[in-house]
């Protein structure tokens, strides 16, 4: 069981699964957004390859346009 915190709040995982699949089952795969992991910003470049480990803290951000 992978067990991460995403914006505060814990979600859990029967299999590995990368930053793209997080964000596609968040219903954020099409938006715009800066995610850090442990303190570090993953590269929207890379959210396919890299996977989430258990006892990761994610925050992700989404950006809102508007004037």
């Amino acid at each position: 069981m992978i067990s991460v915190s995403v914006n505060g709040q814990t979600l859990q995982f029967d299999t590995p699964v990368t930053i793209r699949a997080l964000l596609e089952r968040m219903s954020l795969g099409d938006r715009r957004v800066a995610l850090e992991r442990n303190g570090e910003i993953v590269p929207r470049g890379q959210h396919g390859e890299e996977l989430i480990h258990d006892g990761d803290t994610i925050e992700i951000v989404a950006a809102v346009g508007g004037g």
